[in-house]
């Protein structure tokens, strides 16, 4: 197919294609609608003459000849003659029993009848038959040298189609042996009405057939010599008429846009396309548009610069907003009471949300996260606002809410936007996690417990900040312990929407946020901002997306120690021995020292005896101080064969110590000893832990 110089295909050539195509479907269809009207017409004809010269015919057979003729045939013994091969032999002992039944005259007169109407029909068989059941018995069937007498069974699908001796509308049809055939069945009746035969009349059709495909191959002939001008002729005219003026207007108009000197007046195009058609209408449409886009390119120049310039001074507030908030992690490296982290992603250029956290004291950290009404450059001139009078005022040591309540009385003086910002504030004092929080309409925080799963934390706020003169705003008191998480957050977080309209929701951002409730603050964040990106999916982002997340480690280690060595009674003592060491270090109660002592020997000895029996294997011991309250856990772990001693169930007590079942009563005096107890099979290892309240 024909290509232009920038390698796709004119439209010159499609349009001749497209012609092309239609004009072959046209003449096939109507050549086949031809052909198929008349075959139609044709076989009509055939089955029409072929059922009235049934019909004609069966009327003149002697239906009570052919009854008693079948009569005849039943009750004799003619059964080796309806199956035998038709011969010259055959054909004279058929002859000599009709002379013997007396059936011989009339079956004669049929047989002379039927070869008689077969020549002036000029049909290729005609023929009685008796169809009884799935079993066609052929009574007379004349031949021009022979007679014959027989019976076939025909197949189920012909047993469907002709059951008994009626009516059966005629076919055209085709076999390998006689070709093409217009075959009619007519009922041959008896004195009484009744159908004994049925009288078959073949036509033949193959004369038919030929000069149906004849006519088949002129009428294509003729649609393609019709097909060939017409092509032609549309080729002619449609250059006339549409591609040449069409590929006028496309090189005029690739000719204005390539434009080197850019737009201008004299860059219009002018051709010579008068027609009052589509295209004409076309041409003077791309002028006009063309003179339009001159001006037009003359303001876009002027409101390009002009966009620049504001981008420019966009790009520097984005840069100035960024610099505000803290950016630098970890932020105060020297202090391990805490790690921290925040981030916050604006929905344009500049957002209205912000966080900050400062240490206002050595011993104490504010933490705020808040998010302003509205969004762009507005919202983004408020933030600064308040995010400098919030830190200045908490500075000076007041409370959170004695900060809002101040802040409140600076915004609202002179807001004639009406804007207002919603506050979540805290203060945190870092060597006993003992916090102050005020919430003034903002989102609920979120709270991890050590070991435990993050819950939101639900109560009444106070108004948002700005909205009202002269409010109070409320404070609450809350604690944090070693290991404690705390995350906050701006309603970017849950009211992020994907391409349903559907909202991330706070469900999902507590799933987010416990598929890895022990990660670090960084780590943390970029798993809630990973999974609320995956649910936006590709929808544009409406809001500001600010979160923080603050852990609390306190301002003691809790002490761990452990001791390694083969798993042997002999080594009992130098285990009391390491364990009695941190009991006294802690000032452990007497009669707490002794549960324990007897606790860790029940727990060892059993390990030194059955753990890698008959070999030796190794035996850790771990002691462990907890705070709040003091406590101290000690983890017994062995690579031995797997045994869970707490699934073993407790002895009777009650019984005397001749009718308890031996064993268990060790590990049932470690369990009402100890105040708690837990075993696991991790990595290849038998963990068990005991824990002892001592404070």
């Amino acid at each position: 197919m024909a290509r232009n110089q920038k390698g796709w295909v004119s439209l010159t050539v499609k349009l001749n294609v497209l012609i092309l195509a239609i004009t072959i479907l046209l003449a096939g269809g109507l050549t086949l609608i031809a052909y198929q009207v008349n075959s139609e017409r044709v076989d009509r004809y055939y089955k029409q003459t072929t059922s009235e010269a049934a019909s004609a015919i069966a009327a003149f057979v002697d239906g009570d000849y052919l009854a008693h003729f079948k009569e005849s045939i039943a009750s004799s013994d003619f059964q080796t003659l309806r199956y035998a091969a038709v011969g010259a032999e055959d054909e004279e002992m058929i002859r000599q029993w009709l002379v013997d039944q007396g059936l011989y005259d009339n079956f004669q007169k049929i047989s002379d009848d039927l070869v008689l109407y077969r020549r002036k029909l000029d049909a290729k068989y005609i023929y009685l038959q008796s169809l009884q059941g799935n079993i066609s018995v052929n009574l007379i069937d004349p031949d021009e040298d022979l007679l014959y007498i027989g019976s076939i069974e025909i197949s189920p699908e012909e047993f469907e189609a002709y059951q008994g001796n009626v009516h059966i509308d005629p076919t055209v049809s085709t076999t390998e042996e006689f070709g093409w055939l217009c075959s009619a069945y007519e009922p041959v009746v008896d004195s009484q009405g009744n159908a004994i035969a049925i009288l078959g009349v073949d036509i033949d059709m193959n004369d038919v057939m030929e000069e149906r495909q004849v006519f088949l191959i002129d009428m294509l002939l003729f649609a393609a010599v019709l097909m060939v001008v017409a092509v032609g002729v549309s080729i002619v005219l449609m250059r006339k008429m549409a591609t040449k003026p069409l590929s006028m207007l496309s090189q005029a108009t690739m000719s204005f846009v390539d434009g080197e000197n850019g737009y201008t007046k004299d860059d219009v195009i002018s051709l010579p396309i008068r027609s009052k058609d589509e295209i004409g209408d076309l041409y003077r449409e791309i002028r006009t548009m063309e003179s339009r886009m001159v001006e037009y390119m003359d303001n876009l120049t002027h409101i390009t610069a002009e966009k620049e310039r504001i981008g420019a001074e966009l790009n520097i507030a984005t840069q100035i907003q960024a610099d505000m908030l803290p950016r630098i992690f970890p932020p105060f490296p020297d202090r391990h009471e805490f790690d921290l982290y925040a981030t916050m992603h604006p929905a344009k250029e500049v957002g209205g949300d912000f966080y900050d956290f400062f240490l206002v004291d050595d011993d104490h950290i504010c933490l705020v996260m808040a998010d302003v009404s509205g969004k762009g450059v507005p919202a983004a001139l408020f933030m600064v606002i308040a995010k400098t009078l919030i830190k200045n005022r908490a500075q000076m040591g007041d409370s959170p809410a004695e900060i809002l309540t101040n802040v409140n009385e600076q915004l609202c003086q002179g807001n004639d936007a009406e804007l207002f910002v919603t506050v979540w504030l805290a203060v945190i004092q870092l060597s006993t996690g003992k916090g102050v929080a005020a919430n003034a309409g903002h989102e609920h925080p979120v709270i991890k417990r050590k070991n435990g799963q993050y819950e939101m934390v639900v109560y009444r706020h106070s108004p948002a900040v700005a909205t009202v003169d002269g409010i109070r705003f409320r404070e609450h008191t809350f604690e944090l312990n070693p290991g404690d998480s705390l995350f906050v957050y701006t309603d970017g977080v849950p009211e992020a929407t994907n391409s349903r309209n559907e909202l991330f929701g706070t469900d999902r951002m507590l799933f987010s946020l416990n598929r890895y409730p022990n990660a670090s603050p960084q780590e943390l964040l970029q798993t809630v901002r990973g999974d609320i990106d995956a649910f936006v999916g590709g929808a544009p982002q409406f809001d500001d997306i600010t979160m923080l997340s603050f852990q609390y480690a306190g301002t003691e280690e809790k002490k761990v120690n452990e001791l390694t060595l083969e798993a042997r009674v002999e080594n009992l003592d130098e285990v009391l021995a390491f364990v009695d060491s941190h009991l006294e270090q802690l000032d452990c109660p007497l009669k707490a020292k002794m549960q324990i002592d007897v606790a860790v020997e029940e727990l060892y000895v059993n390990i030194a005896h059955y753990a890698y029996n008959p070999a030796v294997g190794s035996a850790t011991v771990r002691v462990e101080v907890l705070q709040d309250p003091l406590a101290v856990s000690i983890t017994f772990i062995d690579h031995g064969i797997p045994y869970d001693p707490l699934k073993k169930p407790d002895p009777d007590v009650t019984l005397s110590a001749e009718e308890r079942a031996i064993g268990g009563l060790g590990i049932y005096m470690v369990k009402k000893s100890m105040d708690g107890i837990d075993y696991e099979y991790k990595d290849g290892q038998n963990i068990l832990r005991i824990q002892k309240n001592i404070g």
